[in-house]
């Protein structure tokens, strides 16, 4: 099965592409896409949207990750995510792909079985699991990668569950 996980934002998106069979799991691309401060919102959505669109075309996974929006007490930030994270999900979904959303708790129960881990402990576990050199970087990349592990495991589990039945 091949994950695309997605971290969204409106100044930075980052994505992950992630591949697997049973436990073995592999890192098949990831990065960011970036906005210039300055550039009006309906522009920085469109990069967003065009960006991930290519990428998609790109690498063509079989289903997609949304972190989902974690409310702040900073309402203008929040908002800021919310768009992004908008323009990602329609081109998630413009390409058909299954979505899923996560909460950033449950992305952090799924990969290190504490709801209170921080982003080092975080980004740790996802060199583990992928079996990496190094912390993919920049955060927001190794963020979207966590993203599309938990998916992987989240789906798995589902489809085991299914099959018991």
């Amino acid at each position: 099965m091949r994950v695309i996980g997605v971290d969204p934002g409106t100044a930075i998106t980052g994505w992950g592409i992630i591949e697997g069979d049973g436990n073995d799991l592999q890192r098949v691309a990831g990065g960011v896409i970036t906005t210039p401060a300055g550039t009006p919102l309906p522009q920085r959505l469109q990069t967003i949207y065009r960006e991930l669109t290519a990428i998609i075309e790109q690498w063509q996974p079989e289903t997609a990750a949304l972190e989902e929006l974690f409310f702040s007490k900073n309402a203008k930030t929040a908002l800021a995510v919310g768009h992004g994270r908008g323009a990602a999900m329609l081109a998630l979904a413009n390409a058909s792909l299954p979505i899923a959303e996560y909460k950033p708790l449950e992305v952090k129960q799924a990969l290190t079985g504490h709801g209170g881990a921080d982003k080092r402990q975080m980004q740790q576990m996802v060199k583990l699991l992928l079996a990496l050199d190094d912390i993919p970087r920049p955060d927001d990349a190794a963020d979207a990668l966590a993203v599309a592990i938990c998916h992987f495991h989240s789906a798995r589990l589902r489809l085991l569950e299914g099959s018991m039945k």
